[in-house]
Order: structure tokens, then sequence, then C-alpha cells
């Protein structure tokens, strides 16, 4: 189990693991979109949100099992604009279990040959919030705060999806500011099964607060 803090910085995290900002991908991952229907019945797609990309080598020391991959980079996407401030979106994933096509994980087994990807408003300006890097320490099976592997913090999360382990857990940060209403968390699960066999088509998302 291992917990993830995160720092603003102002030194280039191009390649590295990091939080927020514009995702690093080679050139066969395409950043996932959404498809959105708006108020007047028009249909666009728009990007998902980014929130952090993995150097699987930093996290390898904390994970004697490897149940994570030890080399690559995993990345992680999500519908999260109404959750960061933006209440005029048309895309609300709601709560409980969220459809597939409100949520991404992705892997390269290379860090090589990266691209960033700059996602921009129309009026040219930077549609990501900052950058901030990622440090890595061990922690308890369930705990609070964001972290990967080990259970939901949330016991409610643990009864309805019961046999999952929690890939990635988002928890409300003031400073971003994400919010989940009012005390929540949202987990990125998937099974163990799947996890070892790398299908990370088969993940789940599951937005709870009280």
């Amino acid at each position: 189990m291992i917990r993830i803090d995160t720092y603003p910085v102002e030194d280039s995290l191009l390649g590295k693991s990091k939080w927020w900002g514009q995702p690093d991908m080679p050139e066969v991952l395409d950043y996932p979109e959404i498809m959105v229907t708006d108020d007047d019945g028009d249909t666009y797609t728009d990007p998902m949100t980014f929130l952090c990309q993995i150097r699987c080598e930093d996290i390898a020391a904390l994970d004697p099992e490897g149940l994570l991959p030890h080399e690559g980079m995993l990345y992680f996407f999500a519908a999260l604009d109404y959750f960061l401030g933006d209440l005029d979106t048309p895309v609300y994933p709601g709560m409980g279990e969220w459809q597939r096509d409100y949520f991404k994980v992705l892997y390269s087994p290379t860090c090589d040959n990266l691209h960033t990807h700059q996602i921009v408003n129309e009026d040219g300006t930077t549609a990501t919030l900052p950058a901030e890097t990622m440090t890595f320490t061990a922690c308890e099976e369930a705990g609070d705060g964001v972290r990967l592997l080990g259970l939901p913090y949330i016991g409610e999360v643990r009864e309805a999806m019961p046999g999952y382990l929690s890939l990635l857990q988002v928890d409300e940060n003031d400073r971003w500011p994400l919010t989940f209403h009012d005390c929540g968390t949202l987990n990125f699960l998937i099974r163990p099964d799947d996890l070892r066999q790398r299908r990370w088509n088969q993940t789940e998302c599951y937005l709870f607060s009280y």
C-alpha cells in the first residue's frame, strides 16, 4: 500500500511522476476523450481531466509483491471538471459506480520517446492545473488520502465493490480545489486477477460522498 503526497514545483516534470499538468505519452496512446451532449443537443468530444502519471520504477521498492508494473508509465484520467468547480459542465458522472466512458487507465511499457499533450482552452491558455511532483511512502491497507493499492478507505465502497483492490484512491483537496460534494473519495478499482494480467480496461470507478 502506497501513500502519494504532491507538492508544487517550478522544475520541469517531463517524463516524471506528476499530478495534474500535461501528460507525457508515447504516440501509440491516444489522449482519452468523452462524448458530450450540451443543453442544445449538440454533440462533441471533450478531453478528460488528466489526474496523474506514475513512473513505475518510482514505486517498485514499495511494491514487493509486484502487483503493479515496475517499469513504464501508468496514466489516470477522469471526467472531473464538475468536481474541480466547473458546475456548468454538461458532464456529471454521478454518484456510485461510473460508466466506463467517464474514466480511463492507460499504461506504456516504456518511458522513452514521450510527447507532452498540450490541452488548451479556446483562448489558448492552459486548460490544466499546474503539475505537482509526487512522493511515495508505505502506508496502511485502508487509509484515507491519495493512495495506490490496498482497499478503499470508506467502508461503503468496500461493501459495494467486494473483491476489488483500490488501484488509485483520490481524496478531496482544498488546495486544488477538488471536492466530491461533501467529504468523499473517488476510487479506481480493479480485481486482483485483472491487475496481475494488466487488464487495465477492466478497471471500475466509484464515487462516494457522505
